[in-house]
Parts: C-alpha cells; structure tokens; sequence
C-alpha cells in the first residue's frame, strides 16, 4: 500500500484528489493548514481506516515517510493570495522548499500542481508548455504567478542536482463541487450571485476567455501524471475549449434558471485577456484530455451550491 501526502488536502482540489487516492487503498495523509482549505471538504473521510489529516503549515518543514507527495497547498483564487500576498510567497517558495527536502530524504515522487498563471497575460494562444510566459514580477498577482514560477525552478534545480524524482503540472480553470461559497473565482462567484438573485458581475467587457475544466477531469490528469513513468514536466492540464466570460454568464443563468441581469465593472489589474491550453502534450504522452462538458460540469456544481445553500 503506497503512503501518499497530499498537501492542500482539505481544500477544492485536494479533497476530490483524497477521495480518489482512498478509492485507489492508497494510505493518505491529508496535509492542511485551513487558510483556504476547508473541513467540511474532508469530514466524510475522518472515519477512513486509511485517512490521517494532519494541520501543518507548510512554510515549517514537515517530516514523514511516504512513497509520493502530491504538493497542492497555495490558496488559487485571486481573492485568497491576496489577502496575505507575502504568505502566498511562502507557501509556494518556504512550502516547496520544504516539501523537495522531504520528497529527497524519503526518495520519494513529488508533483507540483503549478498554475496556467504562470504564463501571465499570454502574448500566444493556445499557451504551450514551452512559452516562457508575460507576468508582471511586482503587480499585485505575482505573489502567486511569481510564486509558481519560482516553485517550478525550485522542481526542476532539485531534480538536476539531488535527482529527486519530480512532475510538474500547469493547471488551468478548474471548476466543479466544494469550491467556496466566497472563493472568488468567477464560476463560484456567477453560480453563488445567480442563486441569490443578484446581478452578475462581469469584469471588463466580459470578451475575457478561460478554459473551464471539470474536477474530476482535472484529478484523472493528475493521476497520470504521478503515475507515468520517465516525464517531469512541465505539462498542462486544462479543457482546451476557449470560453468568453459572457457566455460562461448566459450559460449560467439558463442553467440556474435565473433572473439575474449582468453588471460591468473595471478589470482588474494584470487580469489576462485569453487563458486556453495546449494539451497537446498531455495527450499524446499521458493519453489525458478532458470529457466532461462545461453545460453538464456546471449543473452538477450548481446542484451542488444549491444544497450547500440551503436551497434544496
């Protein structure tokens, strides 16, 4: 039975990726210090023979044995790193630090789930894994894009220099069940606000593309991804169909049934125009691309944030 860590355990992600490891008798320590993550994301699993949670911050070193880490821990939503932008830093550079040491002394296969913001306000579309990217290093983002960058460099100089056995994935906009009611991204924030009845906003003229994938979609790419033998990375995981705001918008309130009207407001700074993944590589060495559709993925979120609201 393998031993696998899973930091950020206890957040949207992480708690879909402890489900399906438990599912695969895998042993699973859920790492989590709770700043994004949340427990009701993992009360099902407290009575798993299999299934340790333990609260860590992972700026502090960490020291278990384990077979495989799956390093998840950064909150992703703007308005989350930007509470506390210095402790996103940490987290992606101190955390991944940390958690290179452990995969090292352990021998232990380490993936980092890195982020599409590396790519900034991408100047190419699709955004292949070899596009250097265009972050602006001091805005007000680059605590996270910034911090994803230097994560990855932290991957690939211990992979070079102390053989540590790594992955690297580039995550686009996922979506599904046990995103937070107030995370802030925009499929929760148009699911939430059409639910209430309140207008939805839009950022800017709402022609902003992103590429919406499926949560189980995304831990099935994640899983192969540990699992393939003889590739670090990086590789992008992420639905390759291209989206506009406004449509994502329309569809939402179709799909709610709701009578919301849509609300303009001013992009945000270093808010990227086009967001959308080459996958070629995804395809052709994990044989990974994305099925679940974005009408059918949103409906099993809707049911999902209609029952945490209280509305069924």
């Amino acid at each position: 039975m393998k031993r696998i860590l899973v930091t950020g355990g206890a957040g949207f992600l992480g708690s879909h990726l402890c489900d399906r490891l438990l599912e695969e008798k895998a042993d699973v320590i859920c790492l989590d210090n709770f700043f994004s993550g949340s427990k009701d994301n993992i009360r099902h699993l407290f009575n798993h023979p299999y299934f340790e949670l333990i609260r860590h911050d992972i700026i502090h070193p960490f020291f278990v044995e384990v077979d495989e880490i799956y390093h998840l821990a950064c909150p992703a939503s703007p308005i989350h790193y930007q509470v506390n932008a210095i402790k996103t830093v940490k987290t992606n550079v101190m955390g991944t630090i940390n958690m290179l040491g452990l995969a090292k002394r352990t021998k232990a296969r380490i993936l980092l789930a890195s982020s599409s913001e590396v790519y900034g306000d991408a100047q190419v579309h699709p955004q292949p894994e070899s596009y250097w990217g265009n972050v602006n290093p001091i805005g007000v983002r680059s605590c996270y894009d910034e911090g994803k960058r230097v994560a990855e460099t932290l991957m690939m100089d211990y992979h070079r220099q102390n053989k540590v056995d790594i992955r690297i994935v580039r995550i686009f906009n996922t979506y599904g069940p046990r995103m937070a009611i107030n995370d802030g991204r925009v499929v929760s924030n148009f699911i939430v606000q059409a639910l209430r009845g309140e207008d939805l906003t839009i950022y800017g003229n709402g022609q902003q593309t992103r590429s919406f994938c499926y949560v189980s979609d995304m831990i099935e790419g994640l899983i192969k991804m540990m699992t393939t033998e003889k590739i670090t990375g990086p590789i992008n995981l992420g639905n390759p169909v291209e989206t506009p705001i406004i449509e994502l918008a329309e569809l939402v309130l179709k799909l709610t049934k709701s009578r919301s009207r849509l609300s303009y407001k001013p992009l945000p700074p270093d808010d990227p125009g086009r967001r959308c993944p080459d996958i070629t590589l995804a395809k052709s060495l994990l044989g990974w691309e994305p099925k679940v559709s974005l009408e059918e993925g949103l409906a099993l979120t809707i049911d999902y944030f209609k029952k945490t609201m209280g509305l069924i």
